[in-house]
């Protein structure tokens, strides 16, 4: 949703419940030129239970790939691979805009261990 969107309409607990958001932790951070907007190409780990899982994600104004590496990042782990040209995103990696509408990451201000759902 961009900034100044109305609100989408309501869902119920259940519909929430659907939706597994985890935290993992960026195990790599690269340059991904291929993609029609900047992004980076990432592999995130999200402990045993889910393991190791890829995701582009369009946040190369706030972040940089060598700061990545070892953050906690919030992520949808249930939604089906997408095929980004021609790399395979797993996981959609969760983030809000700026000011800007510039693309930044949703991060716990703490560590905790990966693979927690949120609740």
């Amino acid at each position: 949703m961009d900034q100044g969107q109305s609100i989408s309409p309501e869902i119920t607990f259940d519909e929430f419940l659907k939706v597994e958001i985890r935290v993992g932790r960026i195990v790599t951070a690269e340059p991904f030129p291929q993609a029609r907007k900047p992004a980076f190409k990432l592999t995130i780990d999200f402990g045993p239970e889910i393991g190791t899982k890829r995701s582009s994600a369009q946040i190369t104004i706030n972040h940089a790939p060598e700061d990545l590496v070892g953050t906690l990042v919030l992520a949808v782990v249930n939604f089906p691979p997408r095929q980004i040209g021609p790399f395979r995103s797993e996981v959609l990696t969760l983030g809000v805009p700026d000011a800007n509408g510039n693309v930044m990451l949703i991060r716990p201000d703490r560590d905790v261990p990966v693979g927690g759902r949120l609740y």
